[in-house]
Protein backbone atom coordinates (compact mmCIF):
# COMPACT_ATOMS: atom_id res chain seq x y z
CA UNK A 1 0.00 0.00 0.00
CA UNK A 2 1.85 2.98 -1.42
CA UNK A 3 -0.90 5.80 -1.25
CA UNK A 4 -0.81 8.03 1.63
CA UNK A 5 -3.82 10.39 2.38
CA UNK A 6 -2.93 13.63 4.01
CA UNK A 7 -5.26 15.22 6.34
CA UNK A 8 -5.77 18.46 8.49
CA UNK A 9 -4.71 20.70 5.30
CA UNK A 10 -5.59 24.17 6.18
CA UNK A 11 -7.43 25.16 3.24
CA UNK A 12 -4.97 27.81 1.49
CA UNK A 13 -2.40 25.05 1.45
CA UNK A 14 -1.21 24.11 -1.74
CA UNK A 15 0.84 21.02 -3.55
CA UNK A 16 3.60 23.44 -3.63
CA UNK A 17 3.66 23.46 0.17
CA UNK A 18 3.07 19.78 0.55
CA UNK A 19 6.16 18.98 -2.18
CA UNK A 20 8.52 21.37 -0.39
CA UNK A 21 7.25 19.86 2.77
CA UNK A 22 8.30 16.42 1.60
CA UNK A 23 11.45 17.84 -0.18
CA UNK A 24 12.94 18.92 3.40
CA UNK A 25 11.97 15.91 4.79
CA UNK A 26 13.72 14.05 2.31
CA UNK A 27 10.61 11.95 1.37
CA UNK A 28 10.36 10.61 -1.94
CA UNK A 29 6.61 10.59 -3.57
CA UNK A 30 5.62 9.94 -7.44
CA UNK A 31 3.29 12.20 -9.34
CA UNK A 32 1.40 15.31 -8.10
CA UNK A 33 -0.49 15.76 -5.07
CA UNK A 34 -4.29 15.36 -5.78
CA UNK A 35 -5.78 18.23 -3.42
CA UNK A 36 -9.04 18.63 -1.71
CA UNK A 37 -10.67 20.91 0.93
CA UNK A 38 -8.52 20.04 3.91
CA UNK A 39 -6.75 16.79 2.79
CA UNK A 40 -4.93 15.18 -0.35
CA UNK A 41 -3.51 12.02 -1.36
CA UNK A 42 -0.35 11.45 -2.92
CA UNK A 43 1.45 8.26 -4.07
CA UNK A 44 5.12 6.83 -2.65
CA UNK A 45 7.46 4.76 -4.43
CA UNK A 46 6.99 2.03 -2.41
CA UNK A 47 5.30 1.06 1.48
CA UNK A 48 8.72 1.22 3.49
CA UNK A 49 8.91 5.16 2.47
CA UNK A 50 4.95 5.43 2.84
CA UNK A 51 5.82 4.65 6.62
CA UNK A 52 8.60 6.33 6.76
CA UNK A 53 6.38 9.53 5.58
CA UNK A 54 3.63 8.57 8.42
CA UNK A 55 6.55 8.12 10.93
CA UNK A 56 7.79 11.44 10.13
CA UNK A 57 4.59 13.94 9.65
CA UNK A 58 1.57 12.45 11.45
CA UNK A 59 1.02 14.99 14.37
CA UNK A 60 5.11 15.93 14.26
CA UNK A 61 5.03 18.63 11.65
CA UNK A 62 3.48 21.73 11.52
CA UNK A 63 1.94 23.56 8.02
CA UNK A 64 0.53 26.49 8.64
CA UNK A 65 0.05 26.52 12.05
CA UNK A 66 -1.95 22.84 11.42
CA UNK A 67 -0.33 19.45 12.48
CA UNK A 68 -1.10 17.44 9.11
CA UNK A 69 -2.46 14.03 9.72
CA UNK A 70 -0.73 11.26 7.45
CA UNK A 71 -1.70 7.66 7.31
CA UNK A 72 -2.49 5.02 4.53
CA UNK A 73 -5.22 6.06 1.90
CA UNK A 74 -7.75 2.79 1.65
CA UNK A 75 -10.00 1.95 -0.85
CA UNK A 76 -13.16 2.54 -0.83
CA UNK A 77 -14.70 -0.69 -0.96
CA UNK A 78 -12.55 -1.31 2.39
CA UNK A 79 -12.67 2.13 3.83
CA UNK A 80 -14.83 1.51 6.88
CA UNK A 81 -13.49 -2.08 6.84
CA UNK A 82 -9.79 -1.17 7.56
CA UNK A 83 -8.18 0.52 10.06
CA UNK A 84 -4.86 0.89 10.92
CA UNK A 85 -3.25 0.37 14.55
CA UNK A 86 0.01 2.37 15.58
CA UNK A 87 1.66 2.64 18.80
CA UNK A 88 1.58 -0.72 19.83
CA UNK A 89 3.76 -1.58 22.92
CA UNK A 90 6.27 -3.94 22.28
CA UNK A 91 5.92 -5.96 25.24
CA UNK A 92 2.03 -6.62 24.25
CA UNK A 93 1.67 -10.42 23.57
CA UNK A 94 -0.29 -11.11 19.95
CA UNK A 95 -2.59 -13.09 21.67
CA UNK A 96 -3.67 -10.72 24.07
CA UNK A 97 -4.11 -7.69 21.11
CA UNK A 98 -6.10 -10.35 19.00
CA UNK A 99 -8.46 -10.38 21.70
CA UNK A 100 -9.02 -7.02 22.13
CA UNK A 101 -9.55 -6.81 18.33
CA UNK A 102 -12.24 -9.15 18.36
CA UNK A 103 -14.18 -7.39 21.07
CA UNK A 104 -14.94 -5.37 18.17
CA UNK A 105 -16.15 -7.91 15.85
CA UNK A 106 -15.42 -10.69 13.48
CA UNK A 107 -11.35 -9.51 12.06
CA UNK A 108 -10.75 -10.91 8.06
CA UNK A 109 -7.22 -10.47 8.15
CA UNK A 110 -4.68 -8.68 10.61
CA UNK A 111 -0.95 -7.96 9.28
CA UNK A 112 2.35 -6.04 10.67
CA UNK A 113 3.91 -3.31 9.42
CA UNK A 114 7.50 -2.88 9.46
CA UNK A 115 8.46 0.27 10.71
CA UNK A 116 12.00 1.71 12.28
CA UNK A 117 10.11 2.56 15.70
CA UNK A 118 10.21 0.55 18.49
CA UNK A 119 6.28 -0.14 18.62
CA UNK A 120 4.58 -1.91 16.47
CA UNK A 121 1.51 -1.25 13.46
CA UNK A 122 -1.06 -3.36 12.19
CA UNK A 123 -3.22 -2.84 9.86
CA UNK A 124 -6.74 -4.93 10.87
CA UNK A 125 -9.98 -5.61 8.42
CA UNK A 126 -12.87 -6.23 9.96
CA UNK A 127 -15.91 -8.40 8.22
CA UNK A 128 -17.99 -5.52 8.41
CA UNK A 129 -18.63 -1.66 8.60
CA UNK A 130 -20.14 -1.41 11.72
CA UNK A 131 -17.41 -3.57 13.24
CA UNK A 132 -15.01 -1.62 12.15
CA UNK A 133 -16.94 1.37 13.17
CA UNK A 134 -16.85 0.05 16.51
CA UNK A 135 -13.03 -0.60 16.90
CA UNK A 136 -12.56 3.33 15.83
CA UNK A 137 -14.59 4.45 18.78
CA UNK A 138 -11.92 4.05 21.58
CA UNK A 139 -13.79 4.22 25.26
CA UNK A 140 -11.37 5.73 28.14
CA UNK A 141 -12.48 5.24 31.51
CA UNK A 142 -12.15 7.72 34.42
CA UNK A 143 -12.37 6.78 37.98
CA UNK A 144 -14.21 9.36 39.99
CA UNK A 145 -15.20 9.11 43.78
CA UNK A 146 -18.96 9.23 44.29
CA UNK A 147 -19.29 12.55 46.40
CA UNK A 148 -18.04 14.24 42.79
CA UNK A 149 -19.93 12.54 40.35
CA UNK A 150 -23.55 14.38 41.02
CA UNK A 151 -21.88 17.98 40.33
CA UNK A 152 -20.28 16.77 37.23
CA UNK A 153 -23.65 15.21 36.19
CA UNK A 154 -25.34 18.62 36.86
CA UNK A 155 -28.81 19.16 37.22
CA UNK A 156 -31.45 17.64 34.80
CA UNK A 157 -27.90 15.88 33.44
CA UNK A 158 -26.71 19.24 32.20
CA UNK A 159 -23.22 19.52 32.71
CA UNK A 160 -22.81 16.27 31.29
CA UNK A 161 -24.77 16.86 28.22
CA UNK A 162 -22.98 19.85 27.22
CA UNK A 163 -19.38 18.05 27.67
CA UNK A 164 -21.13 15.51 25.70
CA UNK A 165 -22.19 18.38 22.60
CA UNK A 166 -18.78 20.46 23.26
CA UNK A 167 -16.45 17.10 22.97
CA UNK A 168 -18.97 14.83 20.00
CA UNK A 169 -18.70 12.01 22.64
CA UNK A 170 -21.24 9.77 24.69
CA UNK A 171 -20.46 9.87 28.28
CA UNK A 172 -21.96 6.98 30.44
CA UNK A 173 -21.53 6.49 34.18
CA UNK A 174 -21.67 3.12 36.18
CA UNK A 175 -24.76 2.42 38.33
CA UNK A 176 -24.95 3.67 42.23
CA UNK A 177 -25.71 -0.09 43.14
CA UNK A 178 -22.10 -0.73 41.76
CA UNK A 179 -20.51 0.73 44.61
CA UNK A 180 -19.59 -1.42 47.67
CA UNK A 181 -17.58 -0.33 51.31
CA UNK A 182 -14.63 -0.90 49.80
CA UNK A 183 -15.14 0.76 46.78
CA UNK A 184 -16.71 4.14 47.03
CA UNK A 185 -15.21 5.08 43.23
CA UNK A 186 -17.81 5.41 39.86
CA UNK A 187 -16.65 4.45 36.27
CA UNK A 188 -17.03 7.23 33.46
CA UNK A 189 -16.95 5.80 30.16
CA UNK A 190 -16.11 8.28 27.25
CA UNK A 191 -16.65 7.18 23.55
CA UNK A 192 -15.81 8.60 20.21
CA UNK A 193 -12.72 9.27 18.47
CA UNK A 194 -8.98 9.30 20.72
CA UNK A 195 -9.39 13.09 20.04
CA UNK A 196 -12.57 13.53 20.66
CA UNK A 197 -12.09 11.31 24.01
CA UNK A 198 -9.13 13.77 25.09
CA UNK A 199 -11.28 17.08 24.66
CA UNK A 200 -13.98 15.12 26.97
CA UNK A 201 -11.25 13.80 29.81
CA UNK A 202 -10.09 17.29 30.14
CA UNK A 203 -13.46 18.56 30.59
CA UNK A 204 -14.83 15.83 32.42
CA UNK A 205 -11.58 16.15 35.33
CA UNK A 206 -12.12 20.14 35.27
CA UNK A 207 -15.27 19.75 37.01
CA UNK A 208 -14.31 16.70 39.23
CA UNK A 209 -11.28 18.74 40.30
CA UNK A 210 -13.10 21.59 41.03
CA UNK A 211 -15.53 19.67 43.23
CA UNK A 212 -13.03 17.89 45.14
CA UNK A 213 -11.42 22.07 45.69
CA UNK A 214 -14.97 22.94 47.14
CA UNK A 215 -15.56 19.96 49.36
CA UNK A 216 -11.48 20.55 50.38
CA UNK A 217 -12.14 24.09 51.11
CA UNK A 218 -15.92 23.36 52.90
CA UNK A 219 -14.25 20.07 55.04
CA UNK A 220 -11.56 23.01 56.12
CA UNK A 221 -13.99 25.65 57.30
CA UNK A 222 -15.05 23.04 59.13
CA UNK A 223 -12.95 21.19 60.60
CA UNK A 224 -12.99 23.15 64.37
CA UNK A 225 -16.80 21.73 64.24
CA UNK A 226 -15.60 18.53 64.36
CA UNK A 227 -12.35 17.78 66.21
CA UNK A 228 -11.59 13.85 66.62
CA UNK A 229 -13.47 13.07 63.54
CA UNK A 230 -11.78 11.97 59.91
CA UNK A 231 -13.53 12.64 57.29
CA UNK A 232 -10.65 11.06 54.95
CA UNK A 233 -10.84 7.83 56.74
CA UNK A 234 -14.91 7.17 56.96
CA UNK A 235 -14.25 7.46 53.13
CA UNK A 236 -16.59 10.55 52.07
CA UNK A 237 -13.93 12.36 50.76
CA UNK A 238 -10.63 11.30 49.13
CA UNK A 239 -7.68 11.64 51.58
CA UNK A 240 -5.76 15.16 51.40
CA UNK A 241 -2.07 15.33 52.76
CA UNK A 242 -3.06 19.33 52.65
CA UNK A 243 -5.72 19.08 55.19
CA UNK A 244 -5.11 21.26 58.47
CA UNK A 245 -4.47 19.18 61.51
CA UNK A 246 -7.71 19.60 64.26
CA UNK A 247 -6.83 22.69 66.38
CA UNK A 248 -4.80 22.56 69.41
CA UNK A 249 -6.65 22.56 72.33
CA UNK A 250 -9.73 20.09 71.50
CA UNK A 251 -9.02 17.36 73.84
CA UNK A 252 -9.62 19.77 76.96
CA UNK A 253 -12.45 21.92 78.10
CA UNK A 254 -15.35 22.72 75.04
CA UNK A 255 -14.34 19.45 73.21
CA UNK A 256 -17.95 19.03 71.56
CA UNK A 257 -17.26 15.20 71.16
CA UNK A 258 -16.18 14.53 75.37
CA UNK A 259 -14.13 16.65 78.14
CA UNK A 260 -10.92 14.72 76.99
CA UNK A 261 -11.02 14.41 73.14
CA UNK A 262 -13.18 11.20 72.43
CA UNK A 263 -15.51 10.94 70.10
CA UNK A 264 -18.96 11.17 71.16
CA UNK A 265 -20.97 8.00 71.26
CA UNK A 266 -23.58 8.24 68.34
CA UNK A 267 -26.85 5.66 68.37
CA UNK A 268 -28.43 5.66 65.03
CA UNK A 269 -31.58 3.41 64.09
CA UNK A 270 -30.94 1.35 61.17
CA UNK A 271 -34.34 -0.26 59.41
CA UNK A 272 -33.73 -3.40 57.23
CA UNK A 273 -36.21 -5.97 56.02
CA UNK A 274 -37.61 -8.15 58.81
CA UNK A 275 -36.70 -11.30 56.72
CA UNK A 276 -33.30 -10.37 56.57
CA UNK A 277 -32.93 -10.41 60.34
CA UNK A 278 -31.30 -14.17 60.34
CA UNK A 279 -28.53 -13.11 57.77
CA UNK A 280 -27.55 -10.28 60.15
CA UNK A 281 -27.76 -12.48 63.63
CA UNK A 282 -25.74 -14.84 61.35
CA UNK A 283 -26.01 -18.85 63.16
CA UNK A 284 -25.64 -18.57 66.82
CA UNK A 285 -24.62 -14.98 66.35
CA UNK A 286 -21.65 -15.44 64.74
CA UNK A 287 -22.31 -12.64 62.46
CA UNK A 288 -23.51 -9.80 64.35
CA UNK A 289 -20.40 -10.34 67.28
CA UNK A 290 -18.12 -10.19 64.36
CA UNK A 291 -19.62 -7.13 62.64
CA UNK A 292 -19.60 -5.76 66.52
CA UNK A 293 -16.18 -6.39 66.79
CA UNK A 294 -15.24 -5.30 63.41
CA UNK A 295 -16.43 -2.02 63.55
CA UNK A 296 -16.43 -1.21 67.51
CA UNK A 297 -20.01 -0.78 67.67
CA UNK A 298 -23.10 -1.82 69.93
CA UNK A 299 -25.54 -3.52 67.55
CA UNK A 300 -28.68 -4.84 68.29
CA UNK A 301 -31.97 -5.79 66.73
CA UNK A 302 -34.82 -4.57 68.17
CA UNK A 303 -38.01 -6.77 68.77
CA UNK A 304 -40.84 -6.61 66.52
CA UNK A 305 -43.43 -3.78 67.02
CA UNK A 306 -46.12 -6.30 65.56
CA UNK A 307 -46.14 -10.11 64.54
CA UNK A 308 -46.60 -8.70 60.56
CA UNK A 309 -43.35 -6.19 60.41
CA UNK A 310 -42.13 -5.59 57.23
CA UNK A 311 -39.51 -3.58 58.49
CA UNK A 312 -37.25 -4.53 61.98
CA UNK A 313 -34.89 -2.07 63.58
CA UNK A 314 -30.86 -2.43 64.27
CA UNK A 315 -29.64 -0.07 66.89
CA UNK A 316 -26.37 0.79 66.27
CA UNK A 317 -24.02 3.02 68.85
CA UNK A 318 -20.74 4.13 68.28
CA UNK A 319 -18.49 6.79 66.94
CA UNK A 320 -18.43 8.00 63.84
CA UNK A 321 -15.86 5.58 62.23
CA UNK A 322 -17.49 2.68 63.89
CA UNK A 323 -21.07 3.64 62.67
CA UNK A 324 -19.76 4.11 59.23
CA UNK A 325 -17.94 0.48 59.08
CA UNK A 326 -21.48 -0.94 60.94
CA UNK A 327 -23.71 0.72 58.45
CA UNK A 328 -21.53 -0.46 55.64
CA UNK A 329 -21.23 -4.06 56.58
CA UNK A 330 -25.01 -4.05 56.72
CA UNK A 331 -25.74 -2.27 53.45
CA UNK A 332 -23.55 -4.92 51.78
CA UNK A 333 -24.59 -7.81 53.85
CA UNK A 334 -28.29 -7.59 52.56
CA UNK A 335 -27.04 -6.90 48.54
CA UNK A 336 -25.16 -10.15 48.97
CA UNK A 337 -27.59 -11.82 50.56
CA UNK A 338 -29.67 -11.01 47.39
CA UNK A 339 -32.59 -9.39 49.51
CA UNK A 340 -31.86 -6.41 46.67
CA UNK A 341 -31.61 -7.29 43.25
CA UNK A 342 -28.87 -7.61 41.09
CA UNK A 343 -29.75 -3.91 38.90
CA UNK A 344 -31.82 -3.10 42.72
CA UNK A 345 -30.24 0.03 44.65
CA UNK A 346 -29.85 -1.15 48.34
CA UNK A 347 -31.53 2.10 50.19
CA UNK A 348 -32.06 2.03 53.70
CA UNK A 349 -33.57 4.57 56.03
CA UNK A 350 -32.22 5.19 59.57
CA UNK A 351 -33.28 7.64 62.10
CA UNK A 352 -31.29 9.79 64.41
CA UNK A 353 -32.36 11.52 67.72
CA UNK A 354 -31.87 15.07 68.34
CA UNK A 355 -33.31 17.46 71.04
CA UNK A 356 -36.65 18.96 69.62
CA UNK A 357 -35.02 22.73 69.96
CA UNK A 358 -32.72 21.56 67.76
CA UNK A 359 -34.85 20.60 65.06
CA UNK A 360 -35.10 24.43 63.60
CA UNK A 361 -31.84 24.30 63.21
CA UNK A 362 -31.94 20.88 60.73
CA UNK A 363 -34.96 22.57 58.75
CA UNK A 364 -33.81 25.92 58.39
CA UNK A 365 -35.87 28.92 57.68
CA UNK A 366 -38.81 28.13 55.14
CA UNK A 367 -37.22 24.76 55.01
CA UNK A 368 -33.98 25.77 53.27
CA UNK A 369 -31.43 23.74 55.35
CA UNK A 370 -32.79 20.26 54.82
CA UNK A 371 -33.41 21.18 51.02
CA UNK A 372 -29.38 22.09 51.06
CA UNK A 373 -28.54 18.50 52.46
CA UNK A 374 -31.04 16.59 50.45
CA UNK A 375 -29.36 18.31 47.38
CA UNK A 376 -25.75 18.00 48.45
CA UNK A 377 -26.05 14.25 49.67
CA UNK A 378 -28.65 12.86 47.51
CA UNK A 379 -30.32 11.40 50.59
CA UNK A 380 -34.30 11.86 51.53
CA UNK A 381 -33.76 13.84 55.09
CA UNK A 382 -37.10 14.27 56.45
CA UNK A 383 -38.24 15.58 60.26
CA UNK A 384 -41.66 14.09 60.28
CA UNK A 385 -44.60 17.01 61.25
CA UNK A 386 -46.46 17.06 64.20
CA UNK A 387 -43.48 15.10 66.49
CA UNK A 388 -44.68 14.27 70.06
CA UNK A 389 -41.00 14.51 71.77
CA UNK A 390 -40.23 11.47 73.52
CA UNK A 391 -39.96 11.62 77.54
CA UNK A 392 -36.18 12.85 77.25
CA UNK A 393 -37.68 15.98 74.48
CA UNK A 394 -36.62 14.45 71.07
CA UNK A 395 -37.66 14.15 67.93
CA UNK A 396 -35.93 11.77 65.04
CA UNK A 397 -35.03 12.48 61.72
CA UNK A 398 -35.59 10.65 58.84
CA UNK A 399 -32.38 9.76 56.66
CA UNK A 400 -33.62 7.67 53.34
CA UNK A 401 -30.79 6.50 50.73
CA UNK A 402 -28.06 4.70 49.39
CA UNK A 403 -24.90 3.88 51.85
CA UNK A 404 -22.46 6.43 50.94
CA UNK A 405 -25.79 9.13 50.72
CA UNK A 406 -26.73 8.36 53.97
CA UNK A 407 -23.13 8.44 56.03
CA UNK A 408 -22.58 12.33 54.67
CA UNK A 409 -26.50 13.15 55.15
CA UNK A 410 -25.70 11.88 59.06
CA UNK A 411 -22.28 13.68 59.10
CA UNK A 412 -23.80 17.01 58.07
CA UNK A 413 -26.58 16.65 60.57
CA UNK A 414 -24.20 16.03 63.56
CA UNK A 415 -22.09 19.01 61.76
CA UNK A 416 -25.40 21.49 62.47
CA UNK A 417 -26.21 19.47 66.37
CA UNK A 418 -22.81 19.95 67.07
CA UNK A 419 -23.25 23.79 66.36
CA UNK A 420 -25.78 23.79 68.29
CA UNK A 421 -23.92 22.05 71.56
CA UNK A 422 -21.33 24.44 71.21
CA UNK A 423 -20.78 26.15 74.65
CA UNK A 424 -22.04 29.65 75.59
CA UNK A 425 -19.39 32.30 75.89
CA UNK A 426 -17.67 32.82 79.69
CA UNK A 427 -18.26 28.81 79.99
CA UNK A 428 -16.66 27.13 82.57
CA UNK A 429 -14.31 25.01 81.31
CA UNK A 430 -16.15 21.68 82.05
CA UNK A 431 -17.69 19.73 79.85
CA UNK A 432 -20.58 21.49 77.20
CA UNK A 433 -23.99 20.66 77.71
CA UNK A 434 -26.72 21.25 74.99
CA UNK A 435 -27.36 25.13 74.79
CA UNK A 436 -30.34 25.27 72.52
CA UNK A 437 -30.01 28.81 70.35
CA UNK A 438 -27.51 31.65 71.27
CA UNK A 439 -28.84 34.59 69.10
CA UNK A 440 -31.84 33.24 67.59
CA UNK A 441 -34.31 33.84 70.38
CA UNK A 442 -37.15 31.03 70.38
CA UNK A 443 -35.44 27.68 69.64
CA UNK A 444 -37.91 27.06 67.28
CA UNK A 445 -37.49 30.65 65.39
CA UNK A 446 -37.71 29.90 61.73
CA UNK A 447 -39.49 26.69 61.32
CA UNK A 448 -42.27 26.24 59.13
CA UNK A 449 -45.71 25.58 60.61
CA UNK A 450 -45.37 21.92 59.11
CA UNK A 451 -41.88 20.96 60.55
CA UNK A 452 -42.40 22.66 64.60
CA UNK A 453 -42.31 20.15 67.11
CA UNK A 454 -45.25 20.12 69.02
CA UNK A 455 -45.68 19.12 72.57
CA UNK A 456 -48.56 18.21 74.85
Amino acid sequence: MHKLYIGNLGESVTAEDLGKTFDDHKIPYSGQFLMKTGYAFVDCPDDHWAMKAIETFSGKVELQGKRIEVEHSVPKKQRTRKLQIRNIPPHLQWEVLDGLLAQCGTVENCEQVNTDSETAVVNVTYASREHARHADEVPLKILAHNNFVGRLIGKEGRNLKKVEQDTDTKITISPLQDLTLYNPERTITLKGSIEACCLAEVEVMKKIREAYENDIAAMNQQTHLIPGLNLGALGLFPSSSNMPPPPPGNAVSGAPYGCFGAPEQETVHVYIPAQAVGAIIGKKGQHIKQLSRFAGASIKIAPAESPDSKMRMVIVTGPPEAQFKAQGRIYGKLKEENFFGPKEEVKLETHIKMAAAAAGRVIGKGGKTVNELQNLTAAEVVVPREQTPDENDQVIVKINGHFYASQLAQRKIRDILTQVKQPQKGGTGSCPQPQGFTEMGSPTQGLSQDHQPRRK
